[in-house]
């Protein structure tokens, strides 16, 4: 059973969890100004709004020796008009692809940064270094920009669109602007914080979207393509940011303010949730029953002293996870018989958002306690909470009322700069983030490591009786 390593870093260091306020703003606007960018604008039939956005680009502030801006066509009938200098990459139309469109121009920029726009989407002067600073120092940073919305019918497309937008400007999505608000923009991420990273205005290092493989192609239509790929560089170990000073406007609303007489609205929406649900493993995106193909918790049993014990272990483990995969030794999957959730040990092991690794085969109770103290080796400087917020009594995790120990730890694990929790000498569970963070950084990595104990799990002994697991009256301890 091995693990695709990591590539290390071309420049910059790491933060423990999301912790990208512990860089310093003038270091990482300092660093950012040396750092060249390519500025991605993706295009189908826009031209009036693609003349807008350019002459934007034109007038950016980040020094124009090292700014690259590529524009990528989905299949145009007729390919755009670029000035002098641009860069122009065609695509063949095989329906709306911005995914493909913007991988693309991925594989032809030459910048350390990427900064990804759509063609109506236009920069105000300072939005490239702005959104170049993070990753400039945080490799692994996604950064998001600010979107605002504006109405530039019958507007010059030379006019500085710092001016125009404002005289022109339309609703920002309330939902959009209360998640970066109440998220201290993104500095509280999570595990869904992948809805708030918008394709038409984002950024990250060119090597750390090598590293996720770029946008899926699978995506065909509008949406869904910029929230899948975020999902990925989420587990990937990604800094999630949002920049509300760097401001691209978008000509006209947002997608819940256009066409309203169009009535497959709902039909066109259900279909990119039913796409990202086959690809999304986490709470809240998967379906709450229904199997689907992505990978949540991956749980490897790495031996067992029989297949009974290894049948008794990743049955009580899966009625507590019933959305995990489990690997299991090769020896003993025949036991499993047609459940597809449980896969032998061959090659390259799943990635999920979290892995356990099982040392031996245990009998996970219905119940347990909730996690100890937590151990690191560096404390990270602690995180500043909104006044509302009470100080907590203690150092040590919170468990879910009414939740096991395992359940508490894997709802855990690689959010806030939790990285692993140790339940007992057999059971290690650890954020995918934090081990990938960990394969490129090592211990400056700087996650933390939580021992705790559940006296519901047990190791099952080679002579388990299987009959009595099911029969309901199986003793051990």
């Amino acid at each position: 059973m091995t693990r695709d390593a990591a590539s290390p870093p071309p420049f910059g260091r790491s933060v423990p969890g999301n912790r990208w306020d512990l860089v310093d703003s003038r270091e990482a606007t300092e660093s950012a100004s040396a750092r060249s960018v390519s500025v991605i604008v993706a295009h189908f039939e826009q031209q009036t709004e693609l003349d807008r956005t350019l002459a934007a680009l034109a007038r950016q502030t980040h020094p124009a020796h090292l700014l690259e801006v590529i524009v990528v066509d989905d299949g145009s009938r007729e390919p755009p008009v670029v000035p002098s200098g641009v860069r122009l990459l065609v695509q063949e139309n095989l329906g709306f692809r911005a995914g493909a469109a913007r991988n693309l121009g991925a594989r032809n920029a030459t910048g350390e940064i990427l900064c990804f726009l759509d063609a109506d989407t236009s920069p105000e002067p300072e939005y490239v270094t702005r959104m170049a600073a993070l990753p400039s120092v945080l490799p692994e940073a996604v950064v998001a920009g600010h979107r605002k919305h504006a109405d530039f019918a019958g507007v010059d497309a030379q006019a500085p669109v710092e001016v125009a937008g404002p005289a022109r400007e339309l609703p920002e999505p309330a939902w959009l602007a209360a998640a970066y608000r109440d998220s201290g923009n993104l500095l509280e991420a999570d595990n869904r914080s992948y809805r708030f990273v918008i394709g038409a205005v984002f950024s990250c290092t060119r090597w750390f979207f090598a590293e996720t493989a770029g946008f899926d192609e699978d995506f065909l239509g509008y949406g869904g393509e910029d929230w899948e790929w975020s999902h990925r560089a989420w587990l990937a170990g990604a800094v999630l940011a949002h920049e509300p000073s760097a401001v691209a406007w978008h000509d006209g609303p947002d997608w819940a303010g256009r066409s309203a007489e169009d009535t497959n609205r709902q039909e066109q929406k259900n279909r990119e949730t039913l796409m990202l649900a086959q690809k999304i493993g986490v709470d809240g995106s998967r379906p709450l029953a229904l199997r689907t193909a992505a990978t949540d918790v991956v749980v490897v049993l790495h031996s067992a002293p029989s297949a009974g014990a290894a049948f008794v272990c990743v049955d009580t483990l899966l009625a507590q996870l019933p959305h995990a995969t489990v690997v299991v030794p090769a020896e003993v999957h025949p036991v499993f018989g047609p459940d597809q959730r449980v896969v032998p040990a061959t090659g390259q092991l799943p990635r999920g958002r979290v892995r356990i690794d099982l040392s031996a085969a245990v009998h996970f109770g219905e119940t347990g306690q909730a996690m100890a103290e937590s151990e690191s080796e560096s404390e990270p400087e602690p995180k500043p909470k909104p006044k509302s917020e009470p100080e907590p009594e203690s150092e040590s995790e919170p468990s879910g009322i009414g939740e096991s120990a395992l359940q508490c730890a894997v709802a855990q694990v690689g959010v806030s700069d939790l990285g692993t929790v140790r339940l007992g000498p057999h059971v290690v569970v650890s954020s995918e983030r934090a081990l990938r963070r960990a394969e490129r950084w090592g211990p400056k990595a700087g996650w933390r490591t939580a021992q705790g104990s559940d006296g519901s799990i047990t190791v099952i002994p080679g002579d388990v009786s299987v009959a009595a697991h099911l029969g309901g009256w199986l003793a051990l301890g």
